[in-house]
């Protein structure tokens, strides 16, 4: 008898599960798509983006690069440089999700003080285009990763540093996994997807009943689906339940209490193609469905890694020490920035600065990157890498629109 009511009891959840689904693919297709009526503009967002970037002193070069047919039809990058005639090694920096170029305003001063440095926006945000991603966690990785090398290739940078944040992090480590011999030094700040999803994570963060049910009825839906679904009131929504951002930016921008939602807003009511991209890793908003802690061993044992955490984030920093342990032989380095949260870049600049700057410091004066581009260039001359990669498809894109420095 247990088990025929174990059986109902089943069905029964299946059902209703079923139910639930056909409500929320319903839903999915209202917030999936860009809403006629809220007020995105590409127009504003550029102009917003310039007003934010206004407090950066050093000159700076805002352009699309067109990186063909890498997951849409004419995928194109949108990027920011600052003195790329430096002859130090460059520093290419990735957001996390949700976020855009702008975002680093209070560290592009003194990064770029003695080197160039290339800040993109991830393809599916910000300005770059928004194709539509694979709906396979694997699938949607690669094309992440394919999109940056292609990028690389179109700027014509041999070899560069690589920082990223939160999903950025993630993208950045699988890029080296695939292309260690193009990343000099690998900068990891508060990384998303590294640690295993807990068994019992609910019971481990004591999470109410009531949350994990919003939780389980919300997973359908992309993480950022009610700035779209409020429409006009979308601005308004993003300044109510993230004020911390914008006051994290006053000492930058002028107004960033109406700025910075602004710029958000934008930035994510428009189609949601990266954040979709993104829900399709993530296994629960905070970890990933193929988590890099499986995988870190892998990274090149001559590749050296910073990993900056910040000790109020509600990332898992202990990931930080199994990355040491995963490479034991290898220069890892973590440093975890008290009193910052998970925007360290932003909650810590000066020390986040300091940090970013010392590891780069360490990658221009590392004197075995051309040892070890030449052992992995010789092991791996059956796979297609770099320049000698295929062509993913023709540059058919319109050349107005290559360099913009509006």
């Amino acid at each position: 008898m247990g088990s025929e009511l174990n059986l109902s009891t089943t069905e029964s959840s299946f059902l209703s599960r079923a139910w639930i689904g056909n409500i929320f693919s319903i839903i999915w297709n209202w917030t999936g798509v860009w809403f006629s009526w809220t007020r995105q503009s590409d127009t504003m967002l550029r102009n917003i983006e310039k007003t934010i970037l206004s407090c950066v002193t050093t000159a700076y070069k805002r352009f699309y690069v067109d990186i063909g047919s890498v997951v849409g039809q004419c995928d194109k990058i949108w990027t920011i440089s600052l003195n790329d005639e430096a002859p130090q090694t460059p520093l290419v920096m990735l957001h996390g999700m949700g976020a855009g170029v702008a975002l680093w305003c209070p560290n592009l001063d003194a990064l770029a003080a003695t080197r160039p440095v290339y800040a993109i926006d991830l393809l599916g945000f910000g300005r770059s285009s928004r194709p539509k991603f694979a709906t396979d966690a694997e699938k949607v990785e690669a094309q992440w990763v394919e999109s940056v090398e292609e990028w690389r290739r179109e700027v014509k940078i041999n070899h560069f540093i690589l920082l990223g944040h939160s999903l950025g992090g993630y993208i950045a480590t699988a890029y080296a996994l695939k292309y260690p011999d193009r990343v000099r030094h690998l900068i990891l700040a508060d990384p998303w997807g590294f640690p295993e999803k807990p068994s019992n994570v609910y019971e481990k963060y004591q999470v109410p009943f009531w949350v994990r049910t919003v939780a389980k009825v919300l997973q359908p839906l992309n993480p950022l689906w009610a700035v779209r679904a409020a429409g006009p009131a979308g601005k308004w929504l993003v300044s109510k339940t993230r004020p911390d951002i914008s006051r994290k930016f006053m000492n930058y921008v002028a107004d960033a209490e109406t700025i910075i939602p602004e710029y958000l807003y934008q930035c994510n009511s428009q189609t949601p193609s990266g954040e979709s991209a993104f829900h399709t890793l993530m296994h629960g908003f905070g970890w990933a469905k193929n988590p890099m802690v499986r995988r870190v061993d892998k990274l090149h044992p001559a590749l050296p890694v910073t990993v900056l955490y910040g000790s109020r984030s509600w990332v898992d920093n202990t990931t930080g020490q199994q990355l040491a342990q995963h490479r034991p032989d290898s220069d890892t380095n973590v440093q975890v920035i008290n009193g910052a949260g998970h925007h360290i870049y932003l909650d810590k600049p000066d020390l986040f600065n300091k940090y970013v700057n010392e590891a780069c410091a360490r990658a221009d004066a590392d004197t075995t990157f051309a040892t070890r581009i030449a052992k992995t260039e010789s092991s791996s001359e059956k796979r297609s890498s770099g320049d000698t990669q295929p062509d993913l498809g023709p540059k058919q894109c319109d050349d107005t629109n290559q360099v913009s420095t509006s």
